[in-house]
């Protein structure tokens, strides 16, 4: 065979194999054009595009009257592209734009130049040219030469950013709340901010960013794929001059006795609305700030409070009457080789059993409940289940722990139950629970739930969700036994004996029930004290009730709830009454006058008290009313040409003084 013969077939076989390998590839790049072209396309376009997230700026909350309690402060951040101008353009502005912002931030003119001129050179995609900026600083440098191109021919970079602001302070910080998410993407929702997060939060916007140099992201346009939707408003129940007076009276106790934590609750007794919550906890320097909410979510014993629903129950039952005499012999009962005392040593002797209640015998209260059911322990616990005791409240602030109630079929249920809890232990209620039954007595008879907001509104005013009174229990106990209850409470503060004469004013009437809970009692030495007062004023036509709890107040300086709980409640009432006295004055002189009063929708256009905030703070909230504001200083606001709580308007410019 010649030498030809035998090259030829693998001449062949070599033009086959380079023939199957062309059509291979030719069909391989016809099946990524025309089946997977579009999958690489975006598959490429991700790496290279993405959408993101635009946060909302979230809801404002707001006091009855229209006073911010908390709010988004919106701040911007300025940065440059600076790939993206034409070299005619940078080289046309470059100039004016460093006068325009050596001017706004008091930069010399050379400083911006070579800052310009330096990222030019090194293709700085995201060139930081100012931070913090509020919306009308924002506004004036996007019309600065060059970056009045927007972000495709002029390189502007405007990245939005929020903070939450509370001008109140840290007055109701608890109550008020936080919304917080953690890194694993769980949230933790406090107080009205949590509850009510689903309107507050708002909607996402997207925008369409495309990555540059660094893993950084620009905006490929000044538009939005989809703009963010502004969250809901929230109106709250609570009214800044009564949260004012409740703190402030609720800290200088605290203060006075030295005690570890305190709680104060003001709540309309006709509606539920809480009006003033403030929940102090001591720091380890001895000041006090909103440590936990207290008031919704820490149970207790009450102790001497909860004679009242022991009273009801044996009112209702008919087993005894107010009239009725109880020998206190000495003041000790012994059960099972437990004793339990009154604080006055050697008893109350015999008195009516309206008096043990006002004189808050202990003896006197046990005597009767063990007398009448100690044989049947379950009817007197089912009597507190058919009032609703035993359930939760169900508000919408989360935290809030069942009562503890013990029931006499449950295992671990002994022949000191009973008697204990005639006087206030082996039971346990948060201080907005005990209030809710009190508020009941003075609202007469009917439990209603607390409630903390009157409405959410959408910030165009086209949605509204209302919130009304809820009914928990149409009637606690019959109008005999409500009678009999509430001249006893009456009694507790006008009778020289009762345990809250002290607290007695002649302008206006108040009724009410001091409680001293003993905590941490298995030695005597180790014993602390819970000292607390919950009642209503005005005691004939209650507009308030009101609860006080104090915990572990200094023992050396005291420790009765008459002595410390009581006066604090009698300092609010007092000065709730003076302030509603004059509301009511001023209200019936615009009506002589024919004026109108505002309209809960107008109460979003008041004047907010910006007074010792953050001047950026200040105008922001402002600016958030589309007002226009004059700003005069540095630091934080001293003064403000419109008293907080006035009527303003979109055309007006309010003037702040800054120090």
């Amino acid at each position: 065979m010649t030498v030809e013969k035998k090259i030829m077939p693998r001449f062949y076989f070599l033009i086959i194999g380079i023939s199957v390998f062309i059509v291979i590839v030719v069909f391989k790049l016809l099946f990524i054009q025309l089946v997977k072209g579009e999958e690489y396309k975006e598959s490429v376009s991700s790496m290279t595009l993405k959408n993101f997230n635009i946060k909302p700026e979230r809801g404002t909350i707001f006091s009855d009257d229209g006073n911010i309690l908390a709010t988004s402060v919106i701040r911007y951040d300025i940065r440059w592209d600076s790939k993206s101008p034409s070299e005619k353009s940078f080289t046309k502005y470059k100039d004016e734009l460093a006068i325009s912002l050596a001017e706004m931030f008091e930069k010399p003119k050379s400083y911006y130049i070579k800052k310009l001129t330096t990222a030019r050179s090194k293709n700085n995609r995201y060139l930081l040219i100012a931070k913090n900026l509020t919306y009308s600083e924002k506004e004036k440098i996007k019309q600065f030469p060059l970056f009045q191109l927007g972000s495709i021919k002029g390189g502007l970079i405007v990245e939005q950013k929020s903070r939450r602001v509370k001008p109140l302070g840290k007055m109701a910080e608890r109550t008020i709340g936080y919304e917080k998410q953690d890194a694993e993407g769980y949230y933790l929702r406090v107080g009205i901010e949590g509850a009510f997060s689903q309107y507050l939060r708002g909607e996402n916007g997207r925008r369409l960013k495309q990555k540059i140099a660094n893993g950084q992201w620009k905006p490929i346009s000044d538009n939005n794929q989809k703009d963010p939707v502004q969250g809901y408003d929230v109106h709250t129940t609570i009214n800044i001059n009564i949260q004012d007076i409740t703190h402030h009276s609720l800290l200088n106790q605290l203060e006075k006795y030295q005690a570890e934590h305190g709680t104060a609750i003001v709540m309309e007794t006709s509606t539920g609305k809480i009006k003033a919550i403030s929940n102090l906890g001591k720091t380890k320097k001895g000041s006090y700030y909103e440590k936990l909410n207290y008031a919704i979510s820490y149970r207790h014993e009450p102790g001497s409070t909860f004679k009242l629903l022991s009273m009801i129950i044996a009112l209702e039952d008919k087993v005894a009457k107010g009239s009725d005499w109880i020998d206190t012999k000495n003041g000790t009962l012994d059960f099972y080789g437990h004793t339990i005392k009154d604080t006055k040593k050697g008893g109350h002797g015999k008195i009516q059993l309206s008096k043990a209640f006002e004189v808050s015998s202990n003896t006197g209260l046990v005597k009767v409940i063990t007398k009448h059911y100690t044989n049947n322990p379950k009817k007197f616990v089912d009597r507190l289940f058919n009032m609703g005791v035993h359930k939760k409240l169900g508000i919408p602030i989360i935290g809030e722990p069942p009562p503890k109630i013990p029931y006499p079929a449950e295992s671990d249920w002994d022949g000191l139950d009973l008697p204990w809890m005639a006087f206030g232990y082996g039971v346990a209620f948060t201080p907005l629970q005990i209030l809710t039954y009190y508020n009941a007595i003075a609202n007469n008879g009917q439990m209603i739930k607390p409630r903390f907001v009157d409405y959410i509104e959408s910030y165009n005013k086209k949605h509204t969700v209302l919130f009304h009174k809820e009914v928990m229990n149409p009637s606690i106990c019959s109008n005999e036994t409500l009678v009999s209850i509430k001249n006893m409470m009456r009694n507790v503060i006008e009778k020289p004996w009762g345990t809250a004469y002290e607290i007695k004013d002649e302008r206006f009437t108040m009724a009410g029930k001091t409680g001293t809970c003993q905590v941490d009692y298995a030695t005597e030495d180790a014993t602390e004290y819970i000292s607390s007062f919950v009642g209503y004023f005005p005691a004939d036509n209650p507009k308030y009730s009101c609860i006080i709890t104090v915990h572990k107040p200094n023992k050396k300086l005291g420790y009765y709830g008459g002595e410390i709980a009581a006066p604090v409640f009698k300092k609010i009432a007092e000065k709730i009454h003076i302030s509603t006295t004059k509301e009511v004055l001023v209200k019936d002189q615009l009506i002589n006058k024919k004026n109108t009063l505002p309209s809960i929708k107008e109460s979003s256009l008041k004047m907010p008290n910006l007074i010792g905030l953050a001047g950026m703070d200040a105008i922001a909230i402002l600016e958030n009313k589309k007002v226009e504001v004059e700003v005069k200083g540095k630091g934080k606001v001293k003064k403000q040409s419109v008293k907080a709580g006035r009527k303003i308007n979109k055309k007006q410019k309010i003037t702040l003084i800054l120090s």
